[in-house]
């Protein structure tokens, strides 16, 4: 069982690690769109929003840096 500072530290990895992937996905959205002309900001937010949960599901897989650092290897 993992203590509260590893949960505290994996939360602080995983979140920053979502935002990332939410505001890469909205660029990529708003790129795709402005392309083609039509830029559907409820089509760029839905898909964002879907790679950030997408993201901290992935994280609950394990985050290396976290492992590493408190010798954790699963």
């Amino acid at each position: 069982m993992k203590n509260k500072t590893y949960w505290i530290e994996w939360g602080k990895r995983a979140g920053m690690r979502a935002i990332k992937t939410v505001a890469q996905a909205a660029i990529a959205g708003i790129g795709t769109a402005a392309v083609i002309s039509q830029v559907d900001i409820k089509y760029v937010i839905s898909a964002s929003v879907l790679a950030g949960v997408l993201s901290l599901l992935n994280s609950l897989a394990g985050l290396p840096e976290i492992n590493t650092e408190h010798g954790d290897a699963e």
